[in-house]
């Protein structure tokens, strides 16, 4: 197999990978499973498959993901990656462990709103760690790159239909009432996993104008062991030069980097901007 295809994942990222993968089975297994609502994805996909193939879903999750892998490589080329992969193969295998330690399991809640309302909260929680290391559950992953590359569509709008396509097709074998709560979970679950994603990663962009810039500025550098940059400005009124302090803190950063400035300088200016990613291009060495 291409080295590149491999990759590096540490151990770390294989324990991160594997916790989300379970928690994401435990949300198909536990909740959407029993109500029967296909909630955009692979797994919904298998769920509706298995009302005309007698095997089980994990079964047709597997074959299914082995399928969209193949397809995915020849089409799009081995861009997915070694964690994509091993997601797409141990979530079908942990699904089918359940089925074999619980089987016939019913409803917790014994009704299909609660069941789709408590889906979108676990499988956003289990996602969130898959894509905080940068992989994905497989599946309809693999359809929405085909549609990205040959369609020339935004990935996030083709995750959107071609989830929707497989919540419509729930019409095939079940009631309106779950049709219609199948699209509303796809719908309601992007925005879930959206929050997941970027609204736990937020971080603050901090400008602070103070008299007190050396101090602060060793607050933030040997403090909260952060970085900062210093840039001059020119007041409006006064035309007078200062040096504005700026930084990006997570949440936990930020609260003592508030409590610092306020009792050094209760005065100071402070402008405060969310930022949901922060990247930077590493300087290779010569």
């Amino acid at each position: 197999m291409d080295k590149k295809l491999l990759g590096k994942i540490s151990l770390k990222e294989m324990f991160t990978i594997t916790f989300g993968t379970f928690i994401v089975a435990v949300a198909v297994y536990f909740f959407m499973q029993p109500s029967q609502v296909s909630i955009g994805s692979g797994a919904a996909l298998a769920m509706i498959l298995a009302n005309y193939i007698p095997l089980p879903v994990s079964t047709i999750l597997l074959a299914l993901n082995i399928i969209l892998l193949i397809i995915g490589f020849l089409l799009v080329g081995p861009e997915f990656g070694a964690k994509t992969v091993y997601c797409a193969i141990l979530m079908p295998l942990i699904i089918g462990v359940f089925e074999i330690l619980f089987p016939d399991f019913q409803s917790i809640t014994g009704d299909p709103l609660l069941d789709v309302v408590c889906y979108i909260l676990v499988v956003g929680v289990g996602l969130s760690y898959l894509f905080s290391c940068n992989a994905s559950s497989g599946g309809l992953d693999i359809v929405a790159k085909i549609m990205n590359k040959y369609l020339r569509m935004d990935l996030g709008q083709a995750m959107s239909i071609s989830g929707m396509v497989v919540a419509a097709a729930s019409a095939l074998c079940y009631e309106p009432k779950i049709v219609v709560l199948s699209v509303l979970g796809t719908y309601f679950g992007g925005l879930m996993v959206d929050h997941f994603i970027f609204g736990l990663n937020i971080k603050r962009r901090v400008c602070i104008l103070s008299p007190r810039v050396d101090d602060i500025v060793h607050y933030i550098l040997y403090d909260l062991h952060s970085g900062a940059s210093l840039s001059n400005t020119i007041g409006a009124y006064d035309n007078v030069v200062r040096k504005e302090i700026i930084t990006i803190v997570d949440k936990q950063e930020y609260r003592l980097l508030m409590d610092y400035v306020r009792r050094v300088d209760p005065k100071a200016f402070v402008t405060v901007y969310s930022v949901s990613e922060v990247s930077y291009t590493p300087k290779k060495r010569t």
